[in-house]
């Protein structure tokens, strides 16, 4: 139980710095996609980082936590 906490953790830092990062490079996050749906039209580079980019860093995090766990414990 531990170990998915401590995977859950790293992947939540790592949500974290991808948000601090879309919003510094002018790019939709969940949060702003879900609040103007049917607002305003999204340009292709936030669909790539919404639908390819983000979740491929979530799913590479998931993996670093499992390194990190394996090397540690």
């Amino acid at each position: 139980m531990i170990k998915f906490y401590f995977i859950g953790v790293i992947i939540l830092i790592s949500a974290i710095l991808a948000n601090i990062i879309a919003a510094k490079l002018g790019l939709k996050t969940w949060y702003d996609f879900l609040n103007s749906i049917g607002n305003s039209p999204l340009k292709l580079m936030d669909y790539l980082w919404l639908f390819g980019i983000y979740p491929l860093i979530l799913g590479l995090s998931a993996k670093l936590g499992i390194i990190v766990w394996e090397k540690l414990f």
